[in-house]
């Protein structure tokens, strides 16, 4: 899909969850919702580990698609232009995120470090999108379905000639939304059946991240 891309999925592989829960004793896929992100880092291993996980997992996307960047591959297409490099950094990032090569690909859900990425890769679209996180979770209380629709949207205005992209750019969003949609099945059979956790302020209990 994207030109020769320097493995910077390993760079995603660095699971911050995991490797703080090992610092920690304690391994965040094994306790809580044995998911290796934000939340269950709260939840397991505490506040100050969290603040770890949280900047680890934000800063290895905006390493991984600063790297993209440097590579200088552009693809144009009547005056949209998208960097290629930078794309396929940020899908790495993700995907490495999601399916960690050193932790046995068992991973977290790519919240955190998905919006590293989009914020990179189109920081306009990004706050938007992020806007539209917070009206659903402020309305529902539900922060996997706030990701969920956040991606979609991200995915469909990213079609919109406004915003100046190619058909990379496309491509690049929609599989970054089916994987969301895809990590959160779980989360979306528990809103269909009314047993997701909803957001408690004071709590950790959400379970999306």
């Amino acid at each position: 899909m994207f030109p020769a891309n320097p493995r910077l999925d390993l760079v995603g592989s660095l699971n911050t969850a995991v490797i703080v829960g090992k610092i920690y004793g304690k391994d965040p896929r094994s306790h809580g919702s044995k998911n290796a992100g934000l939340t269950n880092a709260l939840r397991v291993l505490g506040k100050s580990a969290a603040g770890f996980v949280l900047a680890g997992d934000v800063l290895k996307g905006i390493i991984a698609c600063l790297t993209g960047l440097g590579l200088g591959v552009y693809v144009y297409s009547g005056e949209a232009k998208d960097c290629l490099g930078l794309l396929a950094a940020g899908a790495g990032a993700i995907l490495g995120h999601n399916w960690p090569v050193y932790f046995g690909f068992k991973g977290g859900k790519g919240a955190l470090t998905g919006v590293a990425v989009l914020f990179m890769v189109d920081w306009v679209m990004a706050l938007i999108c992020l806007g539209f996180f917070v009206m659903v979770v402020a309305s529902t209380r539900y922060v996997s379905l706030g990701t969920i629709c956040a991606a979609m949207l991200f995915a469909v205005i990213s079609f919109l000639p406004v915003f100046g992209h190619t058909f990379y750019f496309y491509i690049f969003t929609v599989v970054m939304a089916l994987i969301v949609v895809f990590k959160h099945k779980e989360n979306i059979r528990r809103l269909l059946s009314g047993t997701e956790n909803k957001l408690s302020f004071g709590s950790s209990r959400a379970s999306s991240i």
